[in-house]
């Protein structure tokens, strides 16, 4: 595919387009050996050798990170106040966004990429793209409370959710399945069981598990064989 060579390279990270332009007024960068002279000549990004100050810019169309996302993080691509998840991942590239959120004060595995297919698919109300998450609660969780849920748990008048699966690790612990990503859904549902949540975390996403080793805070790209579990749910 081509693209204009200030698309190429702002898309690479390299700066934004004033930037780049800067760049090409300085002939310092070049397209198959020859110096460009504009910002609109084309690059195809699997044919030709792009070079700033004669270092190879290697094209890469779509990108993937998985992230532990640390409480006081907000989902976010940008803010003015906040510290957001993209400034916890190393890349320079600028059309990274986070798969759906998770509340602030909430912990674990968010996927951060600049592929919008593959953001839709897992989001997608009709896909059902399970997504499991430890929860603490201040309250009592039992076996009622597990049959609500799996019945499909009347929220409020507003909302009834989806079946959903709650697994019990004690009176005040367990993990929950769900299939969808309302508006503070879990907390909400935790609500109406008389429960509140006072830490929750994501564990999974479809058949993708966050890795024991990787630390809140922590990201790493996704591997082929990490990408291919989450393109196996949808």
């Amino acid at each position: 595919m081509k693209y204009r060579i200030d698309k190429f390279l702002s898309d690479m990270g390299i700066g934004t387009r004033q930037e780049i332009k800067n760049l090409i007024k300085q002939k310092r960068v070049a397209i198959n050996g020859k110096t460009v002279a504009t910002a609109s000549e084309k690059a195809d990004t699997e044919a030709d050798e792009v070079m700033v100050d004669n270092t190879i810019i290697e094209y890469v169309e779509y990108e993937y990170y998985i992230l532990n996302k640390p409480a006081g993080v907000i989902t976010a691509t940008t803010d003015k106040h906040e510290k957001t998840v993209l400034d916890l991942i190393d890349c320079r590239r600028r059309d990274l966004f986070p798969v759906g959120r998770l509340d602030k004060d909430t912990e674990g595995l968010l996927i951060i990429t600049n592929d919008g297919a593959l953001s839709h698919n897992l989001l997608s109300p009709k896909k059902h793209v399970d997504k499991k998450y430890f929860v603490r609660v201040e309250g009592r969780l039992d076996a009622a409370a597990a049959e609500k849920f799996a019945g499909g748990l009347v929220v409020d008048e507003e909302f009834t959710a989806l079946p959903a699966t709650l697994e019990l690790l004690g009176n005040n612990e367990a993990y929950i399945t769900i299939s969808e990503g309302k508006f503070h859904q879990i907390k909400r549902m935790m609500e109406a069981v008389g429960c509140t949540v006072i830490y929750l975390k994501r564990i999974s996403m479809g058949r993708l598990n966050l890795p024991e080793e990787l630390m809140p805070g922590e990201s790493r790209p996704l591997t082929p064989e990490e990408l291919n579990l989450l393109k196996d749910n949808y």
